[in-house]
């Protein structure tokens, strides 16, 4: 009779094992659908452990991912919780980082791409139910959405009270228009100079470097050639280089005034000649190969260099006393610059548009703008930001971007806006009206009358409006 019982126990053990094991299958799913799936790597439980409830309801995978499993406060003085979706910081890391950020004041955010964010304004609009309360996006998302975003110009206003924001870039929120803002300028990056210190002793007598002009860059290169047996300037160049965004954002509106409507004007005319004739003989030959320009700088083959910020960061942080950051420099017309301009925008019919307000007022803090910048390397558009305990070569190229954010003549030239998948082709004719005028030495009034006629057909096919710094128009950009 023992040996039966003992038996029997011992089948009665085996089953339970076996039953604990079975049930432990997943119910859950995971808190974020964007991150890969854990693999199945971790031991069993252990008998002991009780098995997962099959009561308990799955995670739906269209749900928004959450920071942390707790719903998270309303912050201080909202009427309820901010639905906030952003286009901005949608990687694990970077979105891990921002939701500590919100986190403090009790918000969260949803990760969108462009296209998906768009139709669902859109279709909130036509439907009357409106569920976002903010956009966080691009510059170029706002344009399709002028019709279904609230007007921001008092919200700008009673946040001037306190903050300065940099006016080219209110002016920017306004998309062509004069009385309409569509969004609160929320962070940027952008492009910059950068020179060794070794440059320094070479500047022309009375040339300040953060207000200097395109004739004055030249004469310092010219200076450099001559005094130290070789060229010294770079310019990003090479196949994978930005050098199109230096056209676009840089020479073009700084001669011109504009980029598209102002393309085969005189004045660009005048400006291909000047850089031919001027600018190009004071660049290092090595340029058509640079694609990033901290790596000649860190080698010595540069001493002054244009790039964007994050293809300058490197020799900054190596190197922090080797180098000097500065804002571009200014042409006839003012000082083009290409921002990469992120805004904060509140749909009409918002739910919670006091919520949304008191957001956009904590992201655009200098405290919170200093953070972002810290910790995910973009730029502020508020002045007063601390950057004393910022990584140097961060401070460094933060303390260039502010000025040239905020110089008198600051000229803000955007990403082209509107071209869809054809956006590559801008690209190209900007380049081919360079190359064959300064590097092949063709007419330059040719030259622009043949590409200006395929940038007249890429606006006219594509049907794209005027982007600043050109004046708005009604249909597609003409090209002057």
């Amino acid at each position: 009779m023992k040996r039966l019982y003992t038996l029997l126990t011992a089948l009665l053990v085996a089953a339970m094992l076996l039953a604990a094991c079975q049930t432990a299958a997943p119910t859950e799913a995971p808190a974020a659908p964007t991150e890969p799936a854990a693999e199945v790597t971790e031991p069993p439980a252990e008998p002991t452990e009780p098995p997962v409830e099959e009561t308990e309801p799955p995670v739906e995978e269209t749900e928004p991912p959450a920071a942390e499993t707790e719903e998270a406060e309303p912050a201080p003085g909202d009427t309820g919780a901010v639905t906030f979706f952003s286009t901005q910081f949608n990687t694990v890391e970077e979105a891990e980082r921002f939701r500590a950020i919100l986190g403090e004041m009790g918000y969260d955010f949803t990760g969108t791409e462009e296209g998906p964010l768009v139709d669902m304004l859109l279709a909130g609009a036509e439907t009357g139910q409106v569920e976002i309360d903010v956009v966080g996006a691009l510059h170029g998302t706002f344009p399709p959405l002028q019709d279904v975003m609230m007007n921001m110009i008092d919200v700008a206003d009673d946040l001037s009270a306190d903050r300065e924001i940099s006016q080219a870039f209110l002016e920017t929120g306004l998309l062509g228009t004069d009385d309409v803002l569509y969004y609160i300028p929320w962070m940027q990056a952008t492009y910059i100079m950068a020179a060794h210190v070794d440059a320094l002793e070479y500047l022309p007598e009375g040339v300040d470097l953060n207000s200097m002009t395109w004739e004055e860059l030249t004469e310092w290169c010219q200076i450099l050639l001559d005094e130290t047996g070789g060229p010294k300037c770079g310019l990003p160049h090479g196949g994978m280089g930005l050098f199109h965004r230096f056209l676009q954002g840089y020479l073009w509106p700084s001669f011109t005034g504009g980029m598209v409507s102002r393309f085969r004007s005189q004045d660009a005319v005048d400006m291909l000649i000047w850089a031919r004739d001027g600018l190009w003989p004071t660049i290092h030959p090595q340029s058509t190969t640079y694609d990033f320009m901290q790596e000649p700088l860190l080698a010595g083959e540069v001493w002054v260099a244009f790039d964007h910020t994050a293809r300058l960061i490197e020799a900054f942080n190596t190197e922090p006393d080797s180098f000097v950051a500065f804002p571009a420099p200014a042409g006839p017309a003012g000082r083009g610059f290409m921002p990469v301009l992120a805004g904060l925008g509140i749909p009409q019919g918002a739910p919670n548009v006091d919520g949304a307000i008191a957001l956009i007022d904590y992201l655009t803090q200098p405290e919170t703008q200093g953070r972002i910048l810290r910790e995910l390397a973009f730029f502020p558009v508020v002045s007063g930001v601390d950057t004393s305990e910022l990584p140097e070569g961060v401070a460094i190229e933060a303390a260039a971007v502010e000025a040239q954010a905020n110089s008198p003549d600051a000229l803000p030239a955007l990403l082209p806006i509107g071209l869809g998948e054809r956006g590559g082709e801008i690209n190209q004719i900007f380049l081919n009206a360079f190359d064959r005028v300064v590097l092949n030495g063709e007419d330059p009034e040719t030259v622009l009358q043949e590409e200006g006629a395929n940038l007249e057909t890429l606006m006219q096919e594509t049907g794209a409006p005027c982007w600043a710094p050109d004046p708005a128009s009604d249909g597609p950009c003409p090209v002057e």
